[in-house]
């Protein structure tokens, strides 16, 4: 069997490339512009073009069919109408990547099943995906495209460690101030419930997705059934830094207002809400998936890795400075606000 990646070496996408290259049954391609292929097993062609180049591409997969194609790296309808173009007819089953960002928010129940409505109007990235859906959905029905959608919530592996505040460079920031003895900023008051997965677990469950007849014309989301607090995660990771656990508690809304980071829809849309998945759907059609990474072992795997790769030790002094200014505002507004009884 034969399976074409558009991207390949993303955090969700890198973890089913090589779960997928050890399996003999398959054949596996990436269309991709080449720049991270040397974290990818050998026995996997890389077709180096850049997927926006539709004619490019189109030449390089001329007379190829594929038993599955995934987009990993699609996020508006325009860029899903080239993949219906350059793939109709050559694949038996399309899989696209979309988000559990876009479900409701606010949420009407906290338990997200398949069916619980698509709406977001915090975050234009959900929108987008939600367009995406939408036309790809059409395209099942009016035209018999053989879709899977997929919607991951928040995936990590040891490159990128789940939070909910950060800056433009990632998550190492975060780790320095909590090593520094500095607070962090957590949203609310750090009791939401949120669900993190592993991209070793959610390629388990997807590579069982694909060719699976079951699929075609359905949607699913795949995340661990762990789900902590934001204090409970903050708090492992200073566990396992071996730091006091220092956290400052920001409303999101406030965040939002004093940032040009997108904490409007990257917490007000988003991680800010309590979220829990029912998996039941795709255990039915895939029953063996079981995800057995708990969150503070793939957290020890996230640390120890940064703390010995310097190129994942991406430092921002200007969030840093960020976080210092909005803690130093607040306390001094507490100081004036606060009335001795």
């Amino acid at each position: 069997m034969k399976a074409l990646f558009i991207g390949g070496t993303g955090t969700i996408s890198t973890a089913i490339t090589k779960r997928l290259a050890q399996m003999p049954e398959w054949e596996v391609y990436l269309v991709n512009r080449g720049s991270r292929n040397q974290v990818l097993p050998s026995n996997v062609t890389t077709i180096v073009a850049d997927i926006n180049n539709e004619a490019e591409v189109a030449s390089k997969i001329d007379g190829m069919t594929f038993d599955v194609v995934c987009d990993f790296i699609g996020f508006v309808p325009e860029q899903l109408e080239r993949d219906y173009r350059l793939f109709k007819g050559k694949t038996r089953q399309f899989m696209y990547i979309s988000s559990a960002s876009a479900y409701q928010k606010p949420l009407a129940n906290y338990l997200i099943t398949e069916c619980t409505p698509l709406d977001n109007r915090y975050w234009e990235y959900s929108r987008n995906k939600i367009a995406c859906e939408e036309l790809l959905t059409n395209l099942y029905r009016k035209e018999g495209f053989p879709i899977t959608i997929i919607r991951p919530s928040h995936t990590y592996d040891e490159r990128n460690i789940p939070l909910g505040v950060h800056g433009r460079n990632g998550s190492y920031q975060v780790i320095k101030r909590m090593m520094e003895g500095k607070p962090v900023i957590i949203h609310g008051d750090g009791t939401t419930l949120w669900t993190v997965t592993h991209n070793s677990d959610f390629a388990k469950a997807f590579v069982g997705l694909m060719g699976n007849a079951h699929a075609i014309g359905e949607t699913f989301h795949i995340t661990s059934d762990e789900s902590l607090t934001w204090n409970q995660i903050y708090q492992t990771l200073a566990q396992i830094l071996n730091v006091p656990f220092k956290p400052y508690y920001v409303s999101s809304q406030f965040l939002a207002e004093v940032s040009d980071y997108d904490y409007l829809g990257s917490l007000v849309g988003d991680k800010a809400n309590t979220v829990v998945f029912d998996n039941s759907k795709v255990k039915r059609a895939v029953p063996d998936f079981v995800a057995t990474t708990r969150f503070d072992q793939g957290a020890r795997m996230c640390i120890e890795y940064m703390l010995s790769h310097k190129e994942t030790q991406k430092e921002d002094p200007e969030f840093d400075a960020w976080c210092d200014k909005v803690i130093d505002v607040l306390d001094e507004a507490k100081k004036k606000i606060k009335i001795k009884i």
